[in-house]
């Protein structure tokens, strides 16, 4: 049993948690949670499952062989509490491999639907954008690489475990990728106020794309002048914009509405 916050595989679990460059250099992410847990190894990519005391001998009892065939530590009940990164931790934590995701699959798909995200800050946001672009049919993301790190914990969290599911890049440098997006004869919607058609008036049944970008500044006016179209969302009141993952999820379930087989 792990009885120390020195132990050096708990030093490694905080470093996961809190540093991009371990994430990279080991190829792995940390996930907290039973359902997360779970979901991890359905993935099929998980390293090591870190489980307290209290929780191992409650899973034990309900069923002798939950822990089989996973590879575990049994963690004392407070030192799994410090290495945690939420405030009520549920009593298991593991660290699993980071799955790989190729941008020319993702133009391949002959059903493609794309999002397209340009320095998107906010981990909420982005566990949001990922969990309900599952659930709206989109095919993959592509982000900049100036956007938040899709292995932060608190993206992990919010994704609900569309991480597992949901193919992703980071492009080195975006407009490139814009371009092989639009090679692959994707059109490319951008989310502008400046736009002089709404959202509901453009018809989405080909392959499509859209542009979200940074929470405070918008899409950058080089990367809005790469899109096929400018569209908008019609807004009552005094409010200009919505949150990027509000906007995000608008367009997404409108390109899955006219999509949708019924």
């Amino acid at each position: 049993m792990i009885s120390s916050i020195s132990n050096g595989q708990i030093k490694n679990i905080i470093q996961l948690q809190k540093k991009s460059k371990a994430r990279a250099e080991q190829g792995a992410f940390v996930i907290e949670g039973i359902k997360m847990f779970e979901e991890s190894v359905a993935f099929g990519k998980l390293i090591k499952a870190y489980v307290s005391n209290s929780f191992y001998e409650e899973k034990v009892l309900e069923d002798p062989d939950y822990f089989r065939i996973i590879p575990y530590e049994i963690v004392e009940d407070t030192v799994l509490k410090e290495a945690s990164d939420t405030l009520t931790p549920q009593g298991i934590m593991a660290i699993v491999k980071k799955p790989e995701y190729n941008l020319e699959d993702m133009l391949q798909a002959p059903n493609a639907n794309l999002v397209i995200l340009e320095d998107l800050r906010d981990p909420g946001n982005l566990g949001t954008i990922l969990r309900t672009a599952e659930g709206a049919g989109v095919t993959g993301i592509i982000l900049s690489k100036t956007s938040v790190d899709m292995y932060n914990p608190k993206v992990i969290r919010s994704t609900m475990g569309a991480i597992y599911r949901m193919p992703f890049v980071y492009a080195e440098d975006l407009k490139e990728a814009i371009v092989k997006v639009k090679e692959h004869n994707i059109a490319i919607y951008a989310a502008h106020l400046s736009a002089d058609c709404y959202y509901d008036e453009i018809d989405y049944k080909g392959k499509s794309a859209i542009l979200i970008g940074n929470e405070a500044n918008g899409l950058s006016d080089e990367i809005t002048q790469m899109a096929t179209k400018y569209i908008k969302i019609p807004m009552e009141g005094n409010v200009e914009s919505l949150n990027a993952a509000i906007a995000a999820s608008v367009l997404m379930y409108e390109i899955y509405r006219q999509k949708r087989v019924r």
